[in-house]
Order: structure tokens, then C-alpha cells, then sequence
């Protein structure tokens, strides 16, 4: 019997044109953690608190007051990675690209490249190096986030590598003369 994910898979590949986010079973980011074990439980608390605060501000569009919450959880505990991946992408809503791209490094630096923490900083920093036409930097970083096990950056990984995206062109449309076999015409 198949797993999940070998039918994930099957759904990839015999439905092609479907959209990436539509595959269950395939994505596997959202099992993904980071390791917070080695930090105070009472410490940790205060600082998702904080963290949880500053993105329900950037959601409202109140990116000062998330920076306050994400820089005080950075100064509470800053070996810990997801706060400045968080602070990354407040500092990108400002237009400090810069900075963004210092915290993401600074999250993938401390996460030991491992972890939810790290898959995010390697999806938003390719997109900002796609964004500032660095193709070949970007499809590294989504190749990392790929394999970390995310299907967004998996998707973004094959846009930018043309021989893949070659491929996948061909074979959908092998799959799409299978379904539906052009039938010739009697005379």
C-alpha cells in the first residue's frame, strides 16, 4: 500500500499543472521545528510572547511596534534564531533590504541551517536575491529551503534552473498525449 507521501508524489507527477500548495502530503515545511531546547522555558515563553506581538503589529501594518517586539526578544534571548528571521521581514517591509538580509543570515547562522527557522530564512532570502536579480544565489538558497522541506522553495528552485523546467514541460506534455491520444481521422 502507499504512503502519503508516495501519493503526493503520484499526484505530482501524473497532474503536473496543478498548483504546488494543492499536493497534500508533499509539503513538508510544516513539520518542521526548531530546537528550543536549550534555552530557559520561562525565557522562551516571554520571548514567542513578544514574537507572537510583533507579528500580529506587521500584520496590522504597525512595523515599528513589531520591530520593538522582535528587537526586545532578540535582546531577552539572542542565540535564538526565529526572532530575527521574524525581525528580517519587518526590516523588509521598511525597504531595509539590507538588514533583512543580515537577519536572515544571522537566523540560518544560528539555527545551524537546521529547522523551520532556517527553511524560512533560505525562502525570503532567495526571494530577496531574486528580487535583486542574483538567480543563481536565489536558486541556492530555494534549493536549501527544498530540501529542508519546503515545496514552495522546490517550485522556485525549478522555475530558476531552465533545464528542469525544460523537462517538466516535456513531460507534462507526454502525460497530456497519454490522456488524451490524438485519434486519426478515417478517410
Amino acid at each position: 500500500m502507499a504512503s502519503a507521501h508516495d501519493k503526493a508524489v503520484l499526484q505530482a507527477i501524473f497532474n503536473p499543472t496543478t498548483p504546488f500548495g494543492d499536493v497534500p502530503g508533499l509539503n513538508q515545511e510544516e513539520e518542521l521545528t526548531d530546537d528550543d531546547s536549550s534555552f530557559d522555558p520561562v525565557l522562551l515563553k516571554q520571548v514567542k510572547d513578544l514574537e507572537l506581538k510583533g507579528v500580529s503589529a506587521a500584520e496590522a501594518g504597525d512595523v515599528k511596534t513589531a520591530l520593538h517586539h522582535f528587537n526586545q526578544a532578540i535582546q531577552i534571548l539572542p542565540s535564538r534564531a526565529s526572532a530575527y528571521n521574524n525581525r528580517a521581514q519587518a526590516k523588509r517591509l521598511q525597504g531595509d533590504t539590507k538588514g533583512a538580509i543580515e537577519d536572515l543570515e544571522q537566523t540560518i547562522s544560528l539555527s545551524k541551517d537546521k529547522g523551520r527557522s532556517a527553511c524560512q530564512a533560505h525562502v525570503q532570502r532567495g526571494l530577496l536575491l531574486r528580487l535583486a536579480h542574483k538567480d543563481e544565489e536565489a536558486r541556492a538558497d530555494f534549493e536549501r529551503a527544498a530540501a529542508l522541506g519546503s515545496e514552495f522553495a522546490r517550485q522556485q528552485a525549478i522555475i530558476l534552473n531552465p533545464y528542469a523546467a525544460l523537462c517538466n514541460r516535456m513531460l507534462s506534455e507526454v502525460i497530456g498525449k497519454l490522456r488524451n491520444p490524438e485519434v486519426p481521422e478515417m478517410q
